[in-house]
């Protein structure tokens, strides 16, 4: 949830950890700060945002070619100048940075306050850094073998970097639940939450594992053991990550950018796995489990917020094309609740940044139960793809708005191209059927291109809605979970209250809202339960509720009775989510931007959540 970026080498580290930080800041901006060896430590740290800390640090001492920066999102402590990050250690010798959370630090915390350590902080984090230095003085250590043993003391989820002043040629790092990536230049080393603060400097990276320290050395180069003492073998991996997919290429923020590259995303998602032409549908990932997929006796997906939401398309898709039973879990609910699993079970994992953390404990969950996990990612090298048996990454590419926009169409891109595989496999699907929706399939990011072109007129329409106070979003079928992450994007960005529904749920309680203050967003395709739908419209409409409908081109029964109509292209009812997501995912847009709302960084969220 926070973001950690370091520096060691030849250069000055201020830039470098800087222009890290505000790539990082997707992460998490409560509060920033910086730490330096010049010789002696130098810490500068602040309530606020990464500006913030920059109009800070002006005019002070911030030379070195050495140091540690962090960007916060808050879990123990409130958001302010002392609990913000770095941590000194009580002799104020040794500096740490870190990124989740240590669960018994309440514990260590009363031990070391028997022993006469103080603390300025409500954080865990200062409790580890004063482990860390106990550990130095008592055993009479190295930083890399007192890391070592104070974690091995720790309970929870951590990225950590640390720097003493006594060693200025050495950073210490471990991880455990929270990812950190190892940059290797000429001379030099970098350490990053992800890879957008390393990518402009070098392609040379060692992603760490859980459980590993990796001592960065001027004199000794890159030594990676792990908690155990055991010493590993750098694996060094070249970053496919290019410097313009994380600018904003033009636009006013990164979530307007990323929704209008969905054409490139979702194409991006099927190339190489869809042939139309020979009518082919393979995803490489998973060939190895597909039988076992085939054969599955129910398939669960796990996931939380919007990757939820894909998943319950990837309900509908599996069921209706594979005819397997499929549940739909929350993650963090399906680690606590003793699931029924057996080995005869295919478990999906979906999650945007591969570190989600209550994701992660529900796969192992799983695996433990012996069931076959496949994953699906976004971010090559993250945490899940690493711990499931196959999967497919979504190559979305790099997505730094907070609010989820184009890796949720390139999930269930994913799932659509799983579910047509394993249905073909089954001999479930017609092979007539089977070519007539992978046609279809293929010609979708065409469709987005279109839809993109109602931007305007929903620009002009948000302009209806800025002031308002509760949204309702109905669908049904395949567009239900279309509704949910609608008005899951509208509270995300423009804190408007906003739930979805499914339609017909509507008359069993939410109906009691409607007034004519209420804006109801409905989607309604001319595929599926259509008259239903407009039954639905028709119940909101007799308590004058305000009808925003999403319709395909040339409808007529839903004009005559919405207030305000949105258009998108004619469509396969199990395609329809990848076209009716777009404009809500403008609407939202727009209104956050109409209401002045920070849309790249909504407040109290993070991208990649990496605690409970």
């Amino acid at each position: 949830m926070c973001g950690i970026v370091a520096y060691i080498g030849e250069k000055q580290a201020l830039p470098i950890l800087l222009k890290g930080l505000y790539r990082l800041e997707y992460r998490g901006y409560d509060s920033a700060g910086l730490a330096f060896l010049n010789p002696g430590l130098q810490l500068y740290k602040t309530k606020g945002k990464v500006a913030d800390l920059e109009t800070y640090i002006e005019g002070k001492n911030t030379s070195g070619t050495i140091g540690i920066a962090h960007t916060r999102w808050a879990t123990h402590g409130e958001p302010n100048d002392i609990n913000a990050h770095p941590h000194f250690s009580q002799s104020g010798k040794l500096a740490i940075i870190h990124n989740g959370i240590i669960e018994n630090y309440a514990v260590l915390k009363e031990e070391l306050k028997q022993r006469g350590y103080l603390f300025k902080s409500e954080t865990d984090t200062e409790v580890l850094v004063h482990l860390i230095e106990d550990i130095m003085h008592n055993e009479k250590t190295e930083l890399g073998e007192a890391v070592r043993i104070a974690l091995n003391q720790v309970i929870g989820a951590y990225a950590i970097v640390i720097m003493s002043e006594n060693d200025p040629d050495t950073l210490v790092a471990a991880r455990k639940g929270s990812p950190l990536v190892v940059g290797i230049g000429d001379g030099e080393f970098y350490l990053a939450s992800d890879a957008t603060p390393i990518v402009e400097y070098t392609k040379d990276v060692v992603y760490l594992n859980d459980e590993e320290i990796a001592i960065l050395s001027r004199k000794q180069s890159l030594t990676i053991k792990t908690i155990k003492n055991q010493i590993k073998t750098p694996y060094v991996q070249k970053l496919e990550l290019s410097l313009t997919a994380i600018e904003k290429g033009g636009f006013e923020h990164f979530m307007l950018k990323e929704i209008y590259e969905q054409p490139r995303s979702i194409r991006d998602s099927m190339r190489g796995r869809l042939n139309a032409k020979e009518g082919r549908v393979s995803l490489g990932g998973i060939i190895d489990y597909e039988t076992k997929m085939k054969n599955a006796r129910r398939i669960i997906i796990i996931a939380c917020g919007t990757s939820w939401h894909a998943g319950l398309v990837g309900e509908y898709l599996f069921e209706e094309l594979a005819r397997i039973p499929v549940e739909v879990e929350y993650a963090s609910e399906f680690r606590y609740r003793n699931p029924v699993i057996s080995e005869e079970d295919v478990v999906i994992a979906i999650s945007q940044s591969g570190e989600t953390a209550d994701t992660l404990a529900a796969i192992e969950l799983a695996k433990s139960k012996g069931a076959t996990i496949i994953g699906i990612c976004n971010v090559v090298g993250s945490s899940i793809p690493r711990a499931t048996h196959a999967g497919s990454y979504t190559h979305a590419g790099p997505e730094i708005g907070v609010a989820s926009t184009k890796a949720f169409t390139a999930q269930v891109t994913i799932l659509t191209l799983m579910a047509l595989r394993i249905a073909y496999m089954k001999g479930s699907i017609e092979k007539s059927r089977f070519h007539q929706i992978i046609n279809e399939l293929e010609s979708i990011p065409e469709k987005v291109e279109e839809t993109l072109k109602v931007d305007p007129e929903i620009k002009e329409l948000a302009r209806m809605f800025t002031f308002a106070r509760n949204f309702l979003y109905l669908g049904r079928g395949y567009n239900f979970p279309v509704a949910l992450e609608g008005a899951l994007k509208l509270k995300e960005i423009s804190y408007i209250h906003a739930e979805g529904y499914p339609a017909a749920e509507m008359k069993h309680g939410p109906i009691a809202l409607i007034d004519r203050e209420m804006p109801v967003v409905v989607i309604a395709t001319n595929r599926g339960p259509y008259d239903k739908v407009i039954s639905n419209i028709q119940e909101v409409k007799a308590r004058n509720g305000k009808i925003i409908a999403v319709v395909t081109k040339g409808d007529i029964k839903v004009k005559e009775l919405a207030d305000y109509i949105i258009e998108i292209p004619e469509t396969e009812e199990m395609l329809v989510p990848l076209l009716a997501t777009i404009p809500l995912q403008l609407l939202s847009y727009h209104i956050a931007v109409m209401r002045d709302c920070n849309v790249d960084q909504p407040r109290n969220l993070a991208k990649s959540v990496t605690v409970e």
